[in-house]
């Protein structure tokens, strides 16, 4: 008989500064069998302190605090774990372990706001009043390394930018992708930063209609875009 599959816990750092939220939040994935809390933080410093000594899966992230805020807390949890795909060991944990991913929880769904936060690095950009089942299973993607975007936030990067077809520089950053490279190897390769590279493909995943890598360089291979010139 073969072994029970086994079940992979998603550890999650709650970043929000109003008590009441923070708590509801904690108390909603905390009911998740596969999700497990191992923090919470009322501001973005706190949020970067807690995410070096905790080394979480994701990190839910408010936009809008005092101190630090969810954008510049973004970048420095990033930038302390040495960006997606490496981490350092707080405690002891595996160096290579991915980085943890962001996904912003908000009210706010700015343009401003959501190309910040993404190219500070997250991973997801989430509304609070998405449905609970959404909101876990965003998690859950996320820390899958799937992008997570509201429909709303969706519609917006795709009105954002001009016309439905790739800029060059979109198109160069996939023709990597479909040769297998990562977000940090692309970025060495255009000679641009890590996050520039995943602001690029969030824009690319919009103006093709997908939510991750693969696909948005199937349908750009299949719309011709990414054929040789």
């Amino acid at each position: 008989m073969s072994a029970p599959a086994r079940v992979t816990t998603v550890r999650v750092l709650v970043v929000d500064d109003h008590p009441v939220v923070r708590s509801g939040l904690v108390g909603m994935l905390s009911a998740e069998p596969d999700l497990e809390v191992v923090g919470e933080a009322g501001d973005g410093a706190q949020a970067v302190a807690l995410a070096g000594e905790l080394a979480p899966d994701v990190v839910l992230m408010d936009l809008r605090m005092p101190v630090l805020d969810g954008v510049g807390a973004t970048a420095e949890i990033l930038a302390a774990a040495g960006g997606p795909g490496r981490r350092s060991t707080p405690g002891g944990r595996t160096a290579d372990r991915a980085a943890p991913r962001v996904v912003v929880l908000t009210t706010y769904e700015t343009d401003t706001d959501i190309l910040r936060a993404v190219e500070a690095g997250a991973t997801g950009y989430l509304l609070k009043d998405t449905p609970r089942e959404e909101l876990v299973a965003g998690v859950r993607a996320a820390a899958r390394g799937q992008t997570v975007l509201a429909p709303s936030v969706a519609t917006r990067l795709v009105t954002s930018v001009r016309g439905d077809r790739l800029t060059d520089r979109e198109t160069e950053v996939l023709r990597l992708v479909a040769r297998g490279l990562s977000n940090a190897a692309v970025g060495r390769e255009l000679f641009i930063a890590e996050a520039t590279v995943k602001t690029h493909l969030l824009r690319a995943f919009a103006k093709l209609g997908v939510d991750d890598r693969t696909a948005a360089v199937t349908v750009a291979m299949d719309r011709g875009y990414l054929t040789s010139s």
